[in-house]
């Protein structure tokens, strides 16, 4: 087993040995997914988006996952309180601009967030484009229209603006502080056929980030773990519907020899 393989191994066993409580405020289409893969994992997951206690909620968590994919006027208002106070408390949080540049309000609302001040931000590529200005494209929905390999330095502009990590999701999954750069090549092509697992991977990038420093390493073993995981439950599943089943199973049964999968490039 690899030192890099090993290091992931050594995140999981944090992550299940103190079960952080990661907050989520994300949209209906992938709550229970989102959830169920956290506490597969071994982390505890909640979803608090009333702006009447977010602040408070967040203060007893260990991390913060806002993901924009349903949005509405009160969820909005939630985000920002949530956000800001995370910062105020040190609290590490994670930013899933969900379609970026597919209207107005998501551009706009994307880039408020990220003005407060992620820890990371996780898109896929269409969507770092958009958010980096960098693109005429609209982007289609919440899939990705371009290669992950076209956002690297677009993904470097964000992070360096933004002053944080940037995961830019896709068949190589690139991780970004705007210095130093890490793929991750692991996963499956099934798994674009499943709804939500780009959100499942902003969740997991939030378990990481509460147990390890470096937000950078912790997103990098997120992508990993998630990539291993969906490698093996595609060996045993005939479809989409039984991908999604199978891998929570996978990052239950996750263990130290799964993980010799793991390649970092």
């Amino acid at each position: 087993m690899g030192n890099e393989a090993r290091a992931v191994w050594e995140s999981v066993q944090k992550v299940r040995a103190g079960k952080p409580l990661v907050h989520n405020i994300t949209n209906y289409v992938v709550m229970n997914t989102t959830a169920n893969a956290l506490l597969a994992l071994g982390a505890a997951p909640a979803m608090v988006h009333a702006a009447e206690e977010v602040e408070e909620f967040v203060a007893i968590a260990s991390s913060l996952v806002i993901n924009i994919g349903t949005l509405s006027s009160p969820w909005i208002t939630a985000m920002r309180l949530c956000a800001t106070r995370a910062n105020e408390l040190d609290k590490p949080w994670v930013l899933d601009p969900v379609g970026v540049g597919a209207t107005p309000l998501r551009t706009r609302v994307s880039d408020q967030l990220a003005q407060i001040g992620p820890t990371v931000i996780r898109a896929n590529a269409s969507e770092v484009l958009a958010l980096a200005a960098v693109s005429s494209k609209v982007t289609r929905g919440v899939d990705s229209t371009e290669p992950s390999q076209t956002a690297i330095e677009p993904a470097r502009q964000i992070a360096q603006t933004y002053k944080c990590v940037v995961v830019v999701s896709g068949a190589v999954d690139y991780v970004t502080d705007g210095d130093r750069l890490l793929g991750v090549r692991n996963g499956h092509p099934m798994m674009t056929r499943v709804t939500g697992l780009g959100c499942t991977a902003s969740a997991l990038v939030g378990a990481f980030l509460a147990v390890e420093p470096d937000p950078l390493v912790a997103s990098a073993h997120a992508m990993a773990v998630l990539g291993v995981a969906g490698e093996i439950a595609a060996t045993r599943s005939q479809g989409p519907g039984s991908l999604q089943m199978n891998l929570l199973d996978a990052l239950y049964q996750l263990d130290e020899a799964a993980l010799a999968r793991v390649r970092f490039v």
